[in-house]
C-alpha cells in the first residue's frame, strides 16, 4: 500500500511540473 501511495505521489508531482512548464496546455 505504501508503494502505491508513493507511485501516485510521483505521478502527481510530475504532472504538476508538466503543467507549470506548459501553461498553454490548460
Amino acid at each position: 500500500m505504501m508503494n502505491l501511495l508513493f507511485g501516485i505521489s510521483v505521478l502527481v508531482f510530475i504532472y504538476l511540473i508538466y503543467v507549470l512548464i506548459k501553461p498553454e496546455k490548460f
